[in-house]
C-alpha cells in the first residue's frame, strides 16, 4: 500500500508560515512529526494483527509543486499483477491507533470526512488512481466521494496555534507509542533528582548532570545522544530530541517539545521547536512554535499574555488580516530561517515569516513578513533581505550541524521570496510605513 499525505489547500494556508517550507505532515507535534506518528502506528498495527505480509509500503507526500522535489511522492509497484492501493491521508490529522485501524479496512474509492461543528474536511481517500498534482487529486476525491463517504470525529491541525495547544496530549500519546515494551536507560548521575521516574524515558547516549526531572504532571522523553547540563530544571510533559542540548540553569516549564539538534536555555513554557534551532541564552518564551534553523539572540523575550488578560488576534495568511481567537495565551510563531537580535522584545501573538531578521529596540509589529530585515519601528524600518546574503547565512548555520544547504533548498527559498513579495511593499502598507 502507498500511504500519501496530502496538503488540504485551505488548511495549508492557515498553517503558514510553517507550511512555506514543508508539507503539513512534516510538522512536529508532541515527540514525533505527523508522518512519523503514522509510520509508528502502522508498524504497531501490523504487530497487533500478527501480520506476515511482505508487500512493500511507502510513506510520502503530495504537496505544493515547489516543495515536491524535497518531499517526493512515491508509488510502489506490487510484485504480483494486482494494482497497488493508494491511501491518501490528510497531513493535518493527529492519528490514533483506532483511526489507523479504520483506515486499514476502508473500502476502495471511499472517502472519510471530518464530522465537527466547524464543517467537514476531507480526511482520507482510498483508490487505485495515482495523482502527482494536489489540485487534481482534490477535485477527483471530492467528486468520487459523492458515491461512497464516511464521517468520523478526528482531531486535526486547523491553525498554527493548535500545534502548541495539542502538544501536551501528543507528547503523552507519543510517549506511550514509542516506549511501551522498551526499557529506559538508567541515569547514573548521583546529583540528578527524578520525580515519578516510571514516566521518564531515556534513550541511549544521553548525558545528564545535576538536573531536576519532574514527571509528576506529565511524561519526560529524552532522545538519543541528548544532553542536559548542570542546574537545568525540567517539568513534564516534555520531549527533547536527538542530540539536542538543554543549557546550564535552563527552566523547562512543561508541555514543551525541543526537536533534534537544538540548543535551548532560559525559561521555556508550552513551546514547540521543530529542530535545528537555538535559544541558547536567558529570556522567556511561552506558548510558541519555532521552525527550523532559527536563532533567538541573547535576552530575547516574548510576551504570551496581554496586560488586560484579554483574548488575542493573530495574523492569518488565509485571511490576509488579523484573526480573532479564543486564546488568552499565545507567544511567538516563527517560520524557518528567521532570527532575532539581542534583547529583542516580541509582543503577544507575534507571527514572523520565513527568512526574517528582527532586531532593534522597542516592539516590532505583530506580523513580520518573510525576508523582512529590521524592526519596523521609526528607528529601524523594515527593508527586504538580500536573498544571496540569506543563502550564505543558511549555509554557515547548517554546516555547523553537518547539513548541506542544497540547490533544492535555494529554489524553495527563492520561490517563497517571490511569492511573498507583496507583503514587502513597505511604503504602500500602512502597517509598516
Amino acid at each position: 500500500m502507498n500511504i500519501i499525505f496530502f496538503d488540504a489547500p485551505s488548511l495549508c494556508t492557515h498553517l503558514l508560515p510553517f507550511t512555506f517550507t514543508r508539507p503539513v505532515a512534516d510538522l512536529r507535534v508532541g515527540i514525533l512529526t505527523i508522518k512519523e506518528k503514522f509510520e509508528t502506528y502502522f508498524n504497531q498495527y501490523l504487530q497487533n494483527i500478527n501480520s506476515s505480509e511482505t508487500e512493500s509500503h511507502t510513506f510520502s507526500f503530495l504537496t505544493q509543486d515547489y516543495l515536491q522535489e524535497k518531499f517526493p511522492i512515491y508509488f510502489s509497484v506490487n510484485n504480483n499483477e494486482n494494482e497497488t492501493v493508494n491511501l491518501y491521508i490528510n497531513g493535518a490529522v493527529l492519528p490514533t491507533l483506532d483511526f489507523f485501524e479504520k483506515l486499514s479496512v476502508l473500502p476502495l474509492e471511499t472517502a472519510i470526512f471530518s464530522d465537527s461543528a466547524n464543517g467537514t474536511e476531507l480526511i482520507a481517500f482510498k483508490t487505485f488512481t495515482q495523482f502527482k498534482n494536489i489540485e487534481k487529486f482534490y477535485d477527483f476525491a471530492l467528486k468520487a466521494a459523492k458515491q461512497k463517504t464516511e464521517k468520523i470525529q478526528i482531531q486535526f491541525l486547523q491553525r498554527t496555534w493548535d500545534i502548541f495547544r495539542a502538544n501536551k496530549q501528543e507528547i503523552e500519546k507519543d510517549f506511550d507509542l514509542i516506549t511501551t515494551g522498551r526499557k529506559s536507560q538508567i541515569i547514573t548521575d548521583k546529583h540528578t533528582v527524578l520525580y515519578n521516574e516510571e514516566r521518564i524515558f531515556i534513550e541511549e547516549g544521553v548525558t545528564i548532570k545535576a538536573a531536576v526531572l519532574n514527571a509528576e504532571k506529565g511524561s519526560i522523553y529524552i532522545g538519543k545522544n541528548a544532553s542536559i547540563e548542570e542546574g537545568a530544571i525540567i517539568r513534564g510533559s516534555f520531549a527533547l530530541g536527538e542530540s539536542s542540548v538543554i543549557n546550564t540553569g535552563a527552566n523547562m516549564r512543561g508541555d514543551t517539545t525541543i526537536g533534534k539538534f537544538c540548543k535551548i536555555g532560559g525559561e521555556v513554557s508550552n513551546c514547540v521547536f521543530f529542530g535545528y534551532s537555538n535559544k541558547g541564552h536567558d529570556g522567556f518564551l511561552g506558548n510558541a512554535v519555532i521552525g527550523e534553523w532559527c536563532n533567538l539572540g541573547a535576552a530575547t523575550n516574548c510576551s504570551n499574555l496581554k496586560n488586560n488578560y484579554g483574548t488575542v488576534r493573530i495574523w492569518n495568511y488565509a485571511e490576509e488580516n488579523y484573526e480573532k481567537t479564543d486564546l488568552q495565551f499565545c507567544g511567538l510563531l516563527m517560520g524557518d530561517h528567521s532570527k532575532s537580535g539581542i534583547c529583542t522584545m516580541f509582543n503577544t501573538a507575534t507571527v514572523v515569516g520565513t527568512g526574517a531578521n528582527v532586531f532593534g529596540e522597542g516592539f516590532p509589529p505583530k506580523f513580520i513578513p518573510s525576508f523582512a530585515w529590521g524592526n519596523g519601528n521609526h528607528q529601524t524600518k523594515f527593508v527586504s533581505t538580500h536573498l544571496e546574503a540569506l543563502f550564505k547565512t543558511a549555509e554557515r548555520m547548517m554546516s555547523r550541524r553537518d547539513v548541506a544547504f542544497t540547490e533544492t533548498e535555494r529554489k524553495i527559498m527563492k520561490h517563497i521570496f517571490e511569492d511573498t513579495d507583496n507583503y514587502r511593499f513597505w511604503e504602500s502598507n500602512p502597517m509598516f510605513s
